[in-house]
């Protein structure tokens, strides 16, 4: 026999009260991944949408990316055709490639209610399987880090070439060296302004309290590693922490990724941001040109079965506490993925200035 146990869920932002059936049920997925749906699971918003009311009955809209549109649609437009014939509604969505508002309407209320919060559903299903086109970061490319960067390649090039694994091509391009705070999926310009303006509302709300208006001041000194075996790393960071003792950089980072999570635009991975900049990763074998080296957790997928490790163990002992250099960090930015500026760092979507 079935039992109902409600559930609060978030998704997006918004926050939902499900009747979750309990029952061994296999999740069949077409070819596309296309996503079929339970019919038989009742979605109540614990916070009302805007339905509006209208000549003919009721209608809601929502503003969802137009890469997104195919997953609403589904293979021969059989999802969107399940989803009106279930809700007894009617859900018109732009052409491809135009952004816009899909528009669902019905004589019901609370059928209008429950085609958008399927729809919610699937959309926030599918966000997690997009690579990530953005992320907040610190820049760690000032010229005095470079140069130190460079010299840390050097030295470890000539004492450490033998070891198994190691080979220029593993590490960062100097131009990209960075703090990485957290990754975004924004799939159109309504959604990098959405995160342009939340970083804006950050400063006001917490960072300028924190930081007095004032530029941190930090030190990149120490490498370090998250593996379990130091003769099998993938990664090497170096690790960064303020001059003078205090964890105000900590704390921007976890109360910036708090908000965007809170926000919907960004999904949670770590329970407090890791502060860490990358100096040397197997990815880089394939992507000499310094892409943003983290594997999307958020696609699902992983790049690490391609990955040829490398043994740091003398790196380890040689350069624990090798010196990167003392800067300034003075902007929070909004990295573009796969994008350089005239620095040769990301492009920039955004930034909230700390002074």
């Amino acid at each position: 026999m079935d039992v109902l146990r409600p559930t609060l869920v978030r998704i997006g932002g918004r926050v939902y009260r499900k009747n979750i059936i309990h029952e061994q049920v296999q999740q069949q997925e077409e070819e596309e991944n296309f996503y079929t749906g339970p019919s038989d699971c009742a979605d109540e918003p614990c916070d009302a949408f805007v339905v509006e009311e209208t000549d003919k009955g009721f209608q809601c809209r929502v503003e969802v990316p137009s890469p997104l549109y195919k997953y609403i649609i589904g293979k021969k437009g059989e999802t969107k055709k399940r989803i009106e014939t279930e809700t007894r509604t009617s859900i018109s969505i732009p052409k491809p490639g135009l952004e816009g508002e899909i528009v669902i309407t019905g004589q019901q209320r609370g059928g209008v209610i429950s085609a958008r919060t399927r729809i919610d559903v699937l959309l926030d299903s599918f966000r997690k399987k997009q690579p990530f086109t953005h992320f907040l970061s610190f820049a760690l490319n000032q010229p005095v880090v470079q140069e130190k960067f460079l010299q840390f390649k050097e030295e470890v090039l000539e004492k450490c070439s033998q070891d198994h694994g190691v080979s220029s091509s593993l590490f960062q391009n100097p131009a990209k060296l960075h703090l990485t705070l957290g990754t975004l999926v924004l799939l159109n310009e309504q959604e990098i302004q959405r995160a342009c303006d939340l970083l804006q509302q950050c400063k006001e709300d917490f960072v300028d309290q924190i930081t007095g208006g004032k530029p941190l001041s930090v030190e990149v000194a120490g490498v370090e590693y998250m593996n379990d075996d130091p003769a099998m790393m993938d990664v090497l960071y170096a690790k960064v922490h303020m001059k003078d003792g205090s964890d105000k950089l900590q704390v921007i980072a976890d109360q910036l990724v708090e908000k965007f999570v809170a926000s919907g635009l960004m999904l949670r991975e770590w329970d407090r941001v890791k502060l860490h900049a990358t100096v040397m990763n197997t990815l880089f074998r394939k992507d000499p040109s310094g892409a943003e080296e983290r594997s999307s957790t958020v696609s699902g997928k992983s790049s690490f079965k391609e990955r040829e490790s490398f043994n740091g163990r003398n790196i380890l002992k040689l350069f624990e506490n090798f010196s990167f250099g003392e800067v300034q960090l003075d902007a929070v930015l909004l990295s573009q993925r796969y994008s350089s500026d005239a620095s040769g760092y990301y492009g920039t979507a955004g930034r909230l200035l700390l002074h």
